[in-house]
């Protein structure tokens, strides 16, 4: 059988794999996408974003439910959980948004190679599994995304010492959930079993959560979990673990050294970060080089040091996250059809999905301090919020730092309900090279949240009105 021949292979079919194909088929290119898990969209569309939003959707309701609806004048009787019914759903979503690609693969002539791909050199890659062929292609992009990092001590199990994709399909709800790592994933899953039922501890080894975010928006929002019931230890790190029967005995000690203890839970989940994802690529033999934390190294045009093989997503240098990938993908697919693709990292927004969210879009302070630029601050709280006010769901500011001579906004810091929608108004701003002035001179429909963005615009350069 011949060796077919395309103009583009791409390796991976997460966010950034299937955006880059489909674009580049848009374009004229002839494409092939490989993926080995039998299903299209990668950690985020089976086992992470997506599963994760609709559990988070789920627990809300459930929570509001049982606590919140009476305030409304709505009284609910017996409210129960049914797991299994939740996590059907959950499951439905995916297994929905999956067969959607695979039809946006059919519709623009994208050819889906089931199975592992691996670099053979020579512009050839080999495909093993439902599809077993060798391919060639002008150009091959590495899009494989990132896996859970481990830690030293805990063997994962995915059934009571998980990683995502095991707190995404617990069969039933612990009575004690230890998160190991204060960061989005474990705060988001976190937050899904607390609402649950879960009595949930989240251990950090870091001072603070969040360490990428503006530190008093991180402060004022490790609060309003606490508030909700999430129990924090700060400065802490696990250094071992040992099952005993139903229960884990997970040994803690301060991060700076000290005395042991043991804190025990039914579920402990690990989530101290990710890590690219490049065994069995084939790299060495390609001669692709990685960087000093094994990324696939590559220039400001996503190419390796070896011509015609590139890389976008998790798996290069930048954030680990969904939208960035995709940015990445459409960019690559851009040039490689000769056009000038390209992408603004400096508005790359960051989103928390718990509730309320967090949504951070550009600089902290902390960053702006340590780099001796002068800026301004903007505040306003959703507490005066119409509303908010009227919804019943105060928690939270919206933040916004501008620069102090050219009044550009340079970052924006939003803790509160519907953060990771609101956020967009200041990375569309950001993005256009906005001022505060700008955002605080716009319309803004009342009432609505987005109100709180406009207030704090006009924080930056005098006072808000309502407040």
């Amino acid at each position: 059988m011949a060796e077919e021949a395309f103009d583009l292979v791409v390796i991976g079919g997460g966010p950034g794999g299937y955006v880059c194909a489909i674009k580049a088929a848009q374009l004229g290119l002839k494409v092939a996408c490989v993926e080995k898990r039998g299903a299209l969209g990668g950690t985020c569309l089976n086992v992470g974003c997506i599963p994760s939003k609709a559990l988070l959707a789920s627990s809300e309701k459930f929570e509001e439910a049982g606590h919140h609806l009476a305030l409304h004048g709505i009284k609910v009787d017996k409210v129960a959980l049914d797991l299994p019914t939740m996590m059907g759903r959950k499951d439905k979503v995916v297994g929905e948004l999956t067969k959607g690609i695979e039809f946006l693969f059919k519709k623009n002539k994208v050819t889906y190679l089931k199975g592992a791909g691996a670099l053979l050199g020579g512009g050839k890659v080999q495909v093993t599994g439902e599809a077993n062929q060798t391919v060639s292609a002008k150009s091959i992009v590495i899009a494989t995304g990132s896996d859970s990092t481990p830690l030293p001590g805990l063997t994962i199990d995915e059934k009571k010492i998980v990683t995502s994709t095991g707190a995404l399909a617990l069969e039933k709800v612990p009575e004690h959930m230890v998160v190991i790592g204060g960061g989005v994933i474990g705060l988001e899953l976190g937050s899904v079993w607390r609402r649950l039922g879960a009595k949930v501890t989240v251990i950090e080894f870091l001072e603070r959560i969040i360490p990428t975010t503006d530190g008093e928006i991180a402060t004022q929002f490790q609060k309003i979990l606490t508030k909700q019931g999430i129990e924090f230890r700060l400065g802490q790190k696990v250094t071992g673990a040992k099952t005993k029967g139903a229960k884990i005995d997970l040994s803690v000690e301060p991060a700076t050294g000290g005395a042991a203890e043991t804190v025990t839970a039914d579920v402990v989940l690990v989530s101290v970060g990710r890590r690219p994802y490049t065994e069995g690529l084939g790299l060495e033999k390609a001669g692709v080089k990685l960087d000093e934390r094994g990324r696939v190294a590559v220039d400001r045009h996503f190419q390796t040091n070896v011509p015609g093989i590139y890389a976008i997503g998790d798996v290069i240098v930048g954030p680990m996250l969904a939208h960035k990938a995709e940015e990445e993908g459409v960019a690559l697919a851009e040039q490689l059809a000769g056009q000038k693709g390209h992408v603004n990292y400096d508005t790359c927004p960051s989103i928390v999905y718990t509730a309320p969210e967090l949504a951070s879009v550009g600089k902290t302070e902390e960053e702006l301090k340590a780099a001796g630029i002068e800026y301004k601050v903007g505040k306003f709280p959703f507490s005066v919020n119409s509303r908010a006010k009227a919804a019943g769901d105060t928690d939270g500011q919206v933040k916004l730092l501008a620069d102090a001579k050219t009044d550009r906004l340079l970052g924006a810091h939003i803790v509160g309900p519907g953060a990771g929608t609101l956020i967009h108004e200041c990375v569309m701003a950001m993005e256009f090279q906005g001022s505060a002035e700008d955002v605080a001179r716009a319309f803004h429909g009342h009432p609505t949240h987005n109100e709180a963005i406009k207030e704090a615009a006009m924080a930056v350069g005098g006072k808000p009105i309502h407040m």
